[in-house]
């Protein structure tokens, strides 16, 4: 068996006495796509910036292509060489966009910073043509695109360094529904063509069932669910994934009795197993 390409190893994070993350463990293959799927404040997010580097475990390790990826870096260089491994894609890419800086611009730099040497000209190009933006789009300005066109300079942007690992967090959740088809569709296409994995934080099913193949369902910072995406929400076996399914609205949607089960839910502690 090949090694993975992510290794997560018993991830544990608190914040004073909050428990964010508590011994998470999953993998990820090469060329594969892992959703990770939980409400607010069930510790998705947290793990994904321990993953990227953003944030540090108390426990646990990180390995990225068998190597440690926790652990503080020593000095610049090893600094951007973890960097080129993971990259992260956010929700909301015009926060993470210099609103005076050009398409171009952006890239350039990310390039520059990362692949020195290189026929920046060139690889600008291809990024652009790769995430279905054309060379007009290279002289724009970030508030001159659209919230579709921002998601794919920042998903351009993170493939400059050529990654092996991708980490989307929430990264089509302010999209319009038909960008987001868009989107996603983009993504499928880049991940069979480049072999780069993806990581999805979400609490969408829908986005999870479209782009992944395995998930983790995550709750009060634990997993309690997970395995094959299309097998954990068909028959999903703990009460808290079925919750979630429950909740997504659709003809005959009873919000009372979600509530209720929701209530119930809550008076069992997070670890202990689902009837």
């Amino acid at each position: 068996m090949p090694e993975p390409v992510l290794d997560v190893r018993n991830l544990c994070r608190s914040f004073g006495t909050v428990r964010a993350v508590d011994d998470v463990s999953f993998t990820l293959p090469a060329g594969g796509s892992l959703g990770i799927v939980g409400e607010s404040g069930s510790g998705k997010t947290t793990t994904a910036r321990i993953v990227v580097g953003l944030d540090r475990a108390d426990a646990g390790e990180v390995l990225v292509g068998g190597r440690a990826g926790t652990g503080r870096a020593r000095g610049r260089t090893e600094r951007l060489a973890r960097a080129r491994e993971v990259q992260m894609v956010f929700q909301d890419p015009y926060l993470s966009l210099d609103p005076r800086t050009s398409v171009e611009a952006v890239l350039r730099e990310t390039l520059r910073l990362h692949v020195p040497g290189t026929d920046h000209a060139r690889r600008i190009r291809e990024l652009l043509d790769q995430v279905g933006l054309g060379g007009r789009a290279a002289e724009a300005l970030p508030r001159q695109l659209s919230g579709g066109q921002r998601q794919r300079v920042a998903i351009a942007r993170a493939l400059a360094v050529q990654p092996a690992v991708l980490v989307l967090d929430e990264a089509v959740a302010a999209l319009d529904v038909s960008v987001q088809a868009q989107v996603l569709n983009l993504l499928a296409d880049i991940r069979e063509r480049t072999g780069v994995g993806y990581l999805f934080i979400t609490h969408d099913l829908g986005v999870v069932r479209c782009v992944t193949d395995e998930v983790v369902v995550m709750r009060h910072g634990r997993i309690v669910e997970s395995g094959p995406t299309a097998q954990v929400l068909d028959d999903p076996q703990h009460a808290y994934t079925r919750l979630l399914l429950e909740s997504v609205p659709r003809p005959g949607w009873d919000p009372d009795r979600i509530a209720a089960a929701r209530r119930a839910l809550e008076e069992r502690p997070a670890g202990r197993p689902a009837p």
